[in-house]
């Protein structure tokens, strides 16, 4: 099936949100949930289809990334933990919240 059939298949499917009951134009809640939950499953069953588990190696180098990050940005915040400690105390003296 091409890729415009699809889209609008799903574009069809998606605008159901509610079935209207033709006597008197109430929507037919019951049925609506159930019309609804299927879609739901359908929609992620098809998108768990697409799900690819990364290899050994992907896996490795991705945690290694994770790993210097955090400490990259443990020494960044305190570097600027460090400088503007002494700024904080010496403006708190300098305002006489401290003596």
């Amino acid at each position: 099936m091409p890729v415009a059939e699809k889209s609008a298949e799903k574009k069809k499917s998606m605008a159901k949100v509610a079935i209207i009951n033709s006597e008197n134009s109430v929507p037919n809640r019951a049925l609506s949930v159930f019309t609804r939950s299927r879609d739901f499953l359908r929609d992620v069953r098809a998108e768990m289809r697409k799900v690819v588990t990364p290899s050994w190696k992907e896996v490795q180098s991705t945690t290694v990334v994770v790993i210097i990050a955090v400490f990259a940005f443990a020494a960044f915040f305190y570097a600027v933990d460090a400088v503007l400690t002494p700024l904080q105390t010496h403006l708190y003296h300098w305002l006489g919240a401290l003596q």
